[in-house]
């Protein structure tokens, strides 16, 4: 009897969460822009989100380049992606962002194979529960998230640059929103929560996102960023285990559903001169005060070129405008 009553209860959650899943607003990007002969470089899309925007920018006919660790582990992924766009024109490259020198090491490789970056979408993300370091000694939600995105998005501005128009988008978060960059605590030295480490990750994300379309104005290089909005991931399985995430997969986004920001500000023709924005559900929205404070925003700025350069690599940054 007590079995039944079981499975009645769980049938029923799971019609809760489905019926509440349709009202979980949903944008798709329906345009059938084509993006023939640009290059595309995605990070982390082997998996999740950037999986499925690299699967729809490979049918719109561009040529990406999946920026992620471990090719032989990732086979599969790409194969799935080839199968799922109909293209061949699909190609990986090595990236850890928790190494500067691999961070490098992938703009000195793709220097050499390309002479043009169009689309740049810095997708790739950790979300861990014990505190971890970079091969650099960062925090590595800091590490990961925000300073390898920035120090390789600094290393390819010249091939986004000379391709213009060109354009950044850059993964946020609507954590952001919560969240305050603790000046004398970045890397969560006096105290660590992985929410409030994420969390800021994805603040100094949204914050770098309004400095770098500040520097690059007059370039013709865009720079954008986004909320995916509440998507099932790896990451989700991995933090909740296989039966919770499967009952939280019935209540979020796909895949997908999470890529349709990257995917319509990577192509969307009325955004080509659109710069310095944050959305959601593929509409603009107001990112929080700390996120568009110009002080707050040149001090991580300055911060960050110190962090990713420590040995004084002759690293040139992308000047301040007046």
């Amino acid at each position: 009897m007590l079995s039944h009553i079981i499975v009645f209860l769980l049938l029923a959650l799971s019609t809760i969460l489905l019926l509440l899943k349709l009202f979980i607003r949903y944008e798709r990007y329906s345009k059938p822009t084509r993006i023939d002969n640009k290059v595309v470089i995605i990070t982390g899309a082997s998996t999740g989100i950037g999986k499925a925007c690299a699967i729809d920018l490979a049918k719109r006919g561009g040529k990406i380049y999946i920026a992620c660790r471990d090719e032989p582990i990732n086979e599969k992924a790409f194969e799935d992606i080839r199968r799922e766009s109909g293209s061949n024109n699909i190609h990986f490259l090595e990236l850890d962002l928790a190494s500067l020198n691999s961070v490098h090491k992938f703009s000195e490789k793709f220097h050499q194979l390309e002479s043009r970056l169009d689309i740049l979408i810095n997708n790739a993300a950790v979300l861990t529960t014990k505190k971890q370091f970079t091969e650099d000694g960062f925090e590595l939600h800091m590490g990961v998230n925000y300073l390898g995105h920035f120090l390789l998005t600094n290393l390819l501005i010249d091939m986004l640059k000379s391709s213009a128009p060109s354009r950044i988008v850059i993964i946020s978060s609507i954590i952001h929103r919560g969240c305050s960059l603790k000046h004398k605590d970045l890397m969560s030295d006096r105290y660590f929560n992985m929410f409030r480490a994420y969390g800021m990750s994805k603040l100094a994300i949204t914050i770098f996102t309004q400095e770098l379309a500040r520097r690059l104005k007059g370039t013709k290089v865009t720079a954008n960023c986004c909320h995916p909005g509440v998507v099932s991931t790896n990451i989700t399985q991995e933090l909740l285990g296989d039966t919770n995430s499967k009952i939280y997969s019935l209540m979020t986004k796909t895949p997908l559903e999470g890529a349709q920001n990257h995917i319509k500000l990577a192509v969307d023709p009325d955004l080509e001169s659109v710069t310095g924005k944050y959305f959601e559900d593929c509409e603009e929205k107001e990112p929080s005060l700390e996120a568009k404070d110009i002080e707050t925003a040149k001090w991580l700025w300055e911060i960050s070129s110190e962090l990713v350069s420590p040995n004084g690599k002759g690293m040139k940054f992308l000047e301040a405008h007046d």
